[in-house]
């Protein structure tokens, strides 16, 4: 007797999580097919919602999908169904990031899944901000928790010395400012986001001559984290994506806001900078910025009968 597969209600209900996963100027580039017959969940790059300036080398792409593909994890282990991932599974299809077996039973204690479900009530409260936070230091605890939820997905997170932060938030102030001087990402920018761009990632006003705006009152030592990998090649990318989601969500349940940056790491001549040469970590792929700040509103969202197609 085949074994019975989850139904369409449950699926929409776990793609729905999976599309409140955070991804570049979110343009949600993200594509969801079920094959029901097998209870496999394929996860497609959705290349119309591609950002061809902005992410030229597809590696936002990427990690959005592996944001989305973290969400779909936690929500399968929310639901008792344990989700058999395999990413980037037919070389001949680039466009299929992930396969995932959704199956009766949750992984064990020292499984991939392990813990997982216990974060399914943050998918909906998480949100990414750009208003300022407060002084108050991440408590080191809560610090190692936030490491340790990026190793269980493969990458590192890395909180750079006061020296190297300073030199990270020069870099992204430099590639913000250049991103809003190309036309292409300036207007990928425009088109994807509903807010107009006035501050950088930590509050520092760009440049004058591109765009008039005043400074607001920012954290004067903003805390910085960087997710990387030991390799840089597409598997990495959607294991930074996993990573950074998982953080993310755990960040959520810790009571930090957040803010994402991964502009400087698509500048080849800013790329290499970014990373710490007192850390291990072989690529940068999205810098952090942690702290206790105010509520913000959710983003739109695709609704899944846009993004999801049914076997």
């Amino acid at each position: 007797m085949r074994a019975r597969t989850p139904g369409k209600q449950t699926v929409t209900s776990l793609i729905r999580a999976a599309t409140a996963a955070p991804s570049l100027h979110n343009a949600q580039p993200w594509r969801f097919r079920y094959l029901s017959e097998s209870g496999v969940v394929q996860v497609r790059a959705a290349l119309d919602h591609a950002l061809p300036h902005s992410d030229p080398h597809g590696r936002a792409l990427h990690m959005g999908c592996g944001a989305a593909l973290l969400n779909l994890r936690v929500a399968a282990a929310h639901a008792g169904l344990a989700a058999d991932t395999t990413l980037l599974p037919d070389r001949y299809d680039p466009r299929l990031l992930a396969t995932v077996t959704l199956r009766s039973g949750a992984d064990g204690e020292d499984g991939p899944g392990a813990g997982l479900g216990e974060l399914y009530e943050e998918i909906n409260r998480r949100r990414t901000s750009r208003l300022p936070f407060c002084d108050e230091r991440v408590p080191d605890p809560v610090r190692a928790r936030l490491r340790d939820a990026a190793e269980r997905e493969g990458a590192q997170l890395h909180f750079p010395s006061t020296w190297h932060t300073e030199t990270v938030l020069d870099l992204i102030h430099d590639a913000e400012g250049r991103d809003l001087a190309d036309p292409g990402r300036s207007a990928e920018l425009s088109e994807w986001t509903e807010t107009p761009p006035g501050h950088d990632f930590t509050g520092r006003p760009v440049p004058a001559e591109l765009h008039d705006t005043s400074a607001v009152e920012y954290e004067e030592a903003p805390q910085l984290a960087l997710l990387g990998t030991a390799e840089d090649r597409p598997t990495d990318w959607i294991r930074a994506g996993q990573a950074l989601e998982r953080v993310l969500l755990l960040a959520t349940r810790e009571g930090l806001s957040t803010a994402l940056s991964s502009e400087a790491v698509e500048w080849s001549d800013l790329r290499w900078t970014v990373r710490d040469p007192l850390s291990s970590m072989g690529q940068v792929h999205v810098v952090l910025r942690l702290g206790y700040g105010p509520p913000v509103p959710a983003t739109p969202r695709r609704p899944v009968s846009q993004v999801l197609h049914i076997d």
